[in-house]
């Protein structure tokens, strides 16, 4: 569950990237979240990964005010939301499963769990014959489905997805969109940020359209 109430965001160079933004995700929905570019989608984001602070309101993600969580807890909270990235930020001089296996490395899972959850979320995305690949030699769809297994091998309640599909052409994109899809009916809340409108209109979820920081439609929860 993600819900914004009255937030706002405004930052030190007094540009105003969130204002007043009212909004609920339910648990295991599959939100798009579109717009502009600079309408405020990836300050959004942040904030629900607390690497920014809300200047107002308040920002509640599993039902925890993120405002109250400081320290440590703030990489506790982490480990419950995969992020998915355009760029996919794959390490070139490691293998595929290495990528994948990194942040459960760093999160301090026990060696022999890692590798159950990496090989479990290489089989979720078809890529359980490239573990020992080099991620350089896959291609961009590939490379993409690596950096989604990275997301979701330790099993997160939440994943957001900031702009998947950029970098592919429409079938590698659709089908990354069927993947977001199996994974909210696996019950994973996910959240999605992208400027192809034509893709998701196709997908007929429920879209949060930004404009200049606010929310225009979809908020949800009338």
């Amino acid at each position: 569950m993600i819900e914004f109430d009255r937030v706002s965001k405004r930052y030190d160079s007094g540009r105003d990237a969130l204002r007043e933004l009212s909004l609920f995700v339910e648990p295991e929905e599959l939100v798009f979240l579109t717009g502009h570019s600079g309408a405020g989608k990836s300050t959004l984001l942040k904030l629900i990964m607390i690497m920014e602070r809300q200047t107002r309101g308040r920002v509640i993600v599993n039902g925890k005010d993120l405002q109250s969580i400081k320290g440590g807890g703030i990489a506790k909270h982490r480990q419950d939301i995969g992020v998915v990235f355009q760029d996919h930020q794959l390490l070139y001089d490691r293998s595929v499963y290495d990528n994948v296996a990194l942040p459960l490395l760093i999160s301090g899972f026990e060696h022999r769990d890692i590798g159950r959850r990496v090989r479990a979320a290489l089989d979720k995305v078809g890529l359980l014959d490239k573990e020992k690949s080099n991620p350089e030699a896959l291609s961009g769809g590939e490379q993409q489905r690596v950096g989604i297994a990275r997301a979701v091998a330790s099993r997160p309640k939440i994943l957001l997805a900031d702009e998947p599909t950029g970098n592919l052409d429409p079938a590698l994109s659709a089908e990354i969109m069927a993947l977001f899809r199996a994974f909210s009916r696996a019950g994973v809340t996910v959240l999605i940020a992208t400027h192809d409108l034509a893709l998701i209109s196709r997908m007929q979820h429920r879209i949060l359209t930004l404009k200049d920081g606010a929310l225009v439609t979809g908020g949800g929860r009338e």
